[in-house]
């Protein structure tokens, strides 16, 4: 071979040759690792503030794998009021109603099954502890409140399979189960309707 096309080989193999561009894949191998772990991280975070949420909440009634049937007949519930379970096809709006007379409870329950947390009171209920009840629920979406004949607490909250009895309402246990419930976790039809049903007790 002459030296003329020697050369010429070694230009083109020196213009062919391709070099690893080991810095740039160290730059985005690092990136990547720096994403997992914050994306790891905020998991971590978010699990255990939900947990810390969950635990700050003393007294919570649970109960788990509630039927979810549409009847359209009277439901035995088995907590008073109820928390779950077969319930009318119908449900009761809870877009941050205020009703002033007691509801039907199979409505009712229809209501929690979409995520509502529905607050019932003793008829009796001071009037000054309805307000501050009224201040939480009106113009609130997924929340509607009731007076409850025969309650054995002053205030009960409930959401789909979760309820908590206060005496105030004040106990700031009435807003922390507002936040961790609302349109929640236990919500067995996220996204379902809470108006546009029944609007009257």
């Amino acid at each position: 071979m002459s030296k003329s096309a020697r050369n010429r080989v070694q230009r083109q193999n020196a213009l062919t040759e391709r070099t690893v561009p080991w810095g740039g894949i160290a730059f985005f191998a690092i990136i990547g690792v720096v994403a997992v772990v914050a994306v790891s991280f905020a998991f971590v975070e978010m699990r255990s503030s939900a947990s810390s949420a969950t635990a700050a909440i003393n007294g919570i009634t649970q109960k788990d794998n509630l039927s979810r049937d549409h009847v359209t007949t009277p439901v035995k519930y088995d907590t008073t009021p109820p928390m779950g379970g077969a319930h009318d096809p119908v449900w009761q709006n809870c877009d941050g109603r205020v009703y002033d007379k007691a509801l039907r409870n199979e409505n009712a329950v229809h209501s929690l099954e979409h995520g509502a947390v529905w607050i019932t009171y003793k008829p009796d209920l001071a009037a000054d502890q309805i307000s501050k009840l009224k201040d939480k629920v009106d113009g609130t979406d997924y929340t509607f409140m009731s007076p409850y004949p025969g309650l054995d607490a002053p205030i009960a909250l409930s959401a789909w399979g979760k309820q908590i009895k206060v005496q105030d309402a004040s106990d700031s246990r009435v807003t922390a189960f507002l936040k961790q419930y609302v349109k929640g976790p236990q919500t067995p039809e996220p996204g379902a309707a809470c108006s546009g049903a029944k609007d009257t007790p």
